[in-house]
């Protein structure tokens, strides 16, 4: 399975364009939140129908810099994952929208005990046994996809936890913009593709329970 992910896209499409043939060749495209930038879900929907004019299928979350009706919205348009997950060519796929506290008050904020409950509620009657990949704009705590310039970690504690017990194969990730970067939680491959608007995206196979992943540029 050939999977493309994108992330922080702000609204900016115009990269959309010019990765539509990497688009139009992926089983499936995944957005890793921000898909716009402080605005409504009627750009949210304009960013959707970009992806979507390359795209077969496409799956997203929410981020921190989108309204928080955002997930709702992608839910009822059968392309959410967040606090839920979906089988998509015998692979499960979950998805946690928005993010841990920031300093900024961004609008689609919430502590970590609720990123805790998002997470356990999107592997409600999942098969353990099953293949699962994980969406999520918010990295995990103390990684290379979470070091902001400073050096400080500033991802999720809930959601490293949730990766150390689960152990999907892949997280696609984001939110930080600095911290574009590949790294590991025992099998879990973690990819921050960096914003979009920069030229980033990740691009993942998987293939007999192994995935590889790798960041490219557009």
């Amino acid at each position: 399975m050939k999977i493309i992910g994108l992330s922080d896209i702000h609204g900016r499409c115009s990269y959309i364009h010019k990765l539509s043939q990497c688009l139009a060749d992926a089983d499936l495209v995944v957005l890793a939140g921000d898909i716009t930038h402080f605005q409504a879900i009627s750009r949210a929907r304009h960013v959707l129908e970009m992806v979507g004019r390359y795209a077969s299928r496409v799956r997203a979350v929410s981020g921190n810099c989108d309204e928080p009706g955002v997930d709702d919205w992608l839910a009822d348009q059968g392309k959410g994952l967040h606090a839920r997950f979906e089988i998509i060519d015998g692979i499960a796929f979950a998805g946690l929208g928005g993010s841990v506290v920031t300093p900024f008050h961004t609008p689609n904020e919430y502590d970590e005990d609720t990123a805790k409950q998002y997470l356990q509620t999107a592997v409600s009657g999942l098969d353990p046994g099953a293949a699962l990949v994980l969406v999520s704009h918010q990295p995990p705590a103390d990684t290379r996809c979470d070091r902001i310039g400073s050096g400080k970690h500033v991802g999720s504690r809930a959601l490293r936890e949730f990766i150390e017990v689960y152990q999907p194969l892949v997280c696609f990730t984001g939110h930080i913009h600095e911290a574009a970067a590949t790294d590991e939680i025992g099998v879990t491959k973690i990819i921050n593709p960096g914003p979009l608007w920069r030229g980033g995206y990740a691009h993942v196979t998987i293939e007999s329970g192994n995935a590889q992943v790798m960041i490219r540029r557009v």
